[in-house]
């Protein structure tokens, strides 16, 4: 990954960056699919693409949050000044999007509900903030509750 020295993310800042996140989440639950949502910036703090998880809306198994907003973000030639923030660990799949463009940051929400491959990703270099924020815990772990098999369908278990 990359070797650029950079201060470490701000943890109010990364907090400002979730809100956007959990607003898709949102969105994506009040769609009928999944609450989880993401959102690329810049390290500067530029919104660049937001998304949520429309497997089920779209009837599409490759439409994550992460691919999503990955997506709405466009061409980049500057991935590695980018931060991909989650309101969930990143599934391997989405850990795969991070790595292949060398993303060069990750702040997620919370990693209770799913532990994907951030461990993974900060092994190689990418910086990795866990918020362990309440308000995406508790959105996922209620849908969990609610909607058993289908989130065993998306999360691939």
């Amino acid at each position: 990954m990359s070797t650029t020295h950079r201060p470490p993310l701000d943890p109010v800042v990364a907090q400002q960056m979730l809100a956007t996140a959990m607003t898709e989440a949102e969105a994506g639950l009040a769609e009928g699919g999944i609450p989880i949502g993401a959102a690329l910036y810049s390290r500067e703090g530029v919104l660049l693409g937001a998304g949520h998880n429309r497997r089920v809306q779209d009837d599409d198994a490759s439409v994550h949050a992460e691919t999503d907003a990955f997506r709405a973000a466009g061409r980049r030639r500057d991935y590695a000044e980018c931060v991909m923030v989650t309101t969930l660990s990143p599934c391997w799949y989405c850990s795969g999007l991070i790595r292949q463009f060398n993303i060069g940051a990750v702040i997620i929400g919370e990693a209770t509900n799913f532990s994907g491959g951030h461990e993974w990703l900060a092994e190689l270099g990418v910086e990795v903030l866990v918020l362990d924020d309440p308000a995406p815990k508790a959105l996922l772990a209620s849908f969990i509750a609610e909607q058993p098999e289908l989130w065993h369908e998306d999360i691939g278990l």
